[in-house]
């Protein structure tokens, strides 16, 4: 965890395995005059990124040498006031990217495993709010060679647990290492969907010295699956907070239809915590069986009293770029709530961006 936990560590680590990384800075970065000559050396734009954080905190799009030197002090200072750790490096700002990321386990018997991909371009404010597995975007020739990258890693690292490397995918199909996350992650049930485990148990079983080679070196996903974040936002006022009392609260059920939550009627979203209310997660024999299902699912599912990202959602499953993989990081930004229900004929959105 000391060795991938930290973003610079990680970036080190895997290029010495041979895992493609994003170009960029191994070193932090001290003043914005190495800052701007790095950048220069790599090409404009690049990202400043936090080493000890996630979730799009400390990190800062800088698209020339002018904006440097606000964007690395503001940079260091929300990073040092949300990790407690000001160390700031830089990579290469890809355009039309897709976040492609590796379920990975490493047992206590030294053995590793890769457990497919999953793709969560659609993000907002660099953070994830629709994943799904396996990415439109990744052939099985690319998911064979980065699996077997990612199973070398997990070996070397000697790292037990289960993890995820991510990565970003140019629009040419390569693919460039991010970060590892040593724990797992918010969209860990459509991997469970697809492969039949429980990977919540599957970790406490390695942490207990459990074995579990016999069932992880006979998984094969199978099908597709979706997450979608239902999160106390407004998504028609950029994904603004949306705390408050929710005063109806109704889930959809059936076959194939999975909700994780904790919300209820009377439930108060508090202004101190995350505003992840529940993940409705999706499965299918097929991407347009799960998108088809997941629309019947999100017309189904009612919260009122706050905003919430539902509507976001069922305009998403609408979308003909999306319904056809099309899509990447950049996707919020170039489909944006307004311009989705323009040109989404459906009743359940009448006023909803009042």
């Amino acid at each position: 965890m000391k060795l991938l936990g930290s973003k610079l560590s990680a970036r080190e680590f895997m290029s010495k395995v041979g895992v493609p990384i994003m170009p960029g800075t191994l070193d932090p970065l001290e003043t914005p005059d190495e800052a701007i000559k790095q950048a220069n050396r790599i090409g404009y734009p690049i990202l400043l990124k936090a080493s000890g954080g996630g979730g799009g905190r400390g990190m800062r799009l800088v698209q020339n040498d002018s904006e440097m030197e606000n964007a690395l002090t503001s940079a260091k200072n929300e990073a040092d006031k949300a990790f407690k750790n000001p160390t700031i490096y830089l990579e290469r700002a890809l355009l039309k990217a897709r976040h492609i990321e590796f379920q990975v386990v490493g047992d206590s018997r030294g053995n590793a495993y890769c457990l497919g991909e999953r793709e969560c371009s659609v993000q907002r404010r660099h953070q994830k709010i629709i994943e799904e597995t396996p990415s439109c975007a990744v052939s099985p020739e690319l998911r064979e060679r980065m699996s077997e990258l990612c199973i070398a890693a997990v070996k070397r690292a000697g790292y037990t647990s289960l993890g995820t490397f991510e990565f970003l995918m140019s629009a040419e199909g390569d693919l460039f290492f991010l970060e590892a996350n040593t724990r797992i992650q918010v969209e860990h049930p459509i991997t469970e969907l697809v492969t039949g485990l429980d990977l919540v148990e599957m970790q406490l079983k390695i942490g207990s010295d459990v074995a579990v080679e016999d069932v992880l070196s006979e998984v094969e996903p199978k099908g597709h699956a979706m997450e979608f974040r239902i999160n106390a936002e407004n998504p028609f006022n950029n994904f603004f907070p949306a705390p408050g009392r929710i005063e109806k609260y109704m889930e959809p059920a059936g076959d194939q239809v999975r909700v994780d939550s904790h919300a209820y009627e009377g439930y108060v979203v508090p202004t101190e915590f995350d505003n992840l209310l529940a993940k409705l997660i999706i499965s299918g024999r097929s991407r347009n069986e799960v998108l088809n299902r997941a629309q019947d699912a999100l017309d189904r599912y009612t919260v009122t009293g706050i905003k919430t990202t539902i509507p976001y959602h069922r305009l998403v499953v609408r979308n003909p770029d999306f319904r056809a993989g099309d899509y990447s990081i950049d996707y919020v930004k170039d489909h944006l709530p307004q311009d989705l229900l323009k040109t989404t004929e459906f009743s359940l959105f009448e006023g909803v961006g009042r």
